[in-house]
């Protein structure tokens, strides 16, 4: 790669991270490439990526940005999980991703403007997710009205039923002679 290609790949990977909401940063030290190649095409059925970037290019990639943090832990064989706009569900994506074996692990974060550790790249992943949130919302806007509805059908129901205990007993009475 040039410097002019670098400079490019450099302005995309830039540009992608900063419209990332979540990041997470993986270990893969110790995998094979299958194993990373079946781990980067499971995240892409989640709709994530995964990018193996020089550190150096990484860091340039990251300078500027406010996910600039995340540029002092690159050590080592880093890669990069990029999310879409759900940073919660890419969270809950990746903990169901990673290999159980432990050879790709996820090292470090960056969510809502703090970098996570890897115990809190899991307690994202914990979180509700959007799709979960927009339901409690729902049925909290629906509670109000549904309790006055119930309010309101409460004494016509409650005439209803003595009425038809009334007619019960009389039916018993008429019965019973």
């Amino acid at each position: 790669m040039n410097r002019a290609q670098k400079a490019e790949f450099v302005e995309t990977l830039s540009a992608r991270i900063q419209n990332a909401e979540f990041i997470a940063l993986t270990v893969y030290r110790g995998a094979t490439s299958n194993e990373a190649n079946a781990f980067r095409r499971d995240l892409e059925k989640h709709g994530l990526d995964m990018v193996v970037v020089k550190n150096t290019l990484a860091k340039r990639a990251l300078a500027g940005t406010e996910k600039e943090p995340l540029g002092e832990v690159f050590t080592g064989m880093t890669g990069i999980i990029i999310s879409g706009e759900d940073g919660i569900g890419a969270a809950k994506a990746i903990e169901a991703c990673i290999d159980k074996k432990g050879k790709i692990q996820v090292k470090n974060g960056f969510f809502e403007g703090e970098l996570l550790g890897e115990n809190a790249v899991k307690t994202v992943a914990a979180l509700p997710g959007r799709e979960e949130l927009l339901s409690l919302l729902l049925r909290t806007i629906q509670a109000g009205p549904r309790k006055v509805m119930l309010a309101v059908k409460a004494p016509a129901r409650d005439l209803m039923y003595l009425l038809k205990n009334y007619e019960n007993k009389l039916a018993e009475a008429e019965g019973g002679e």
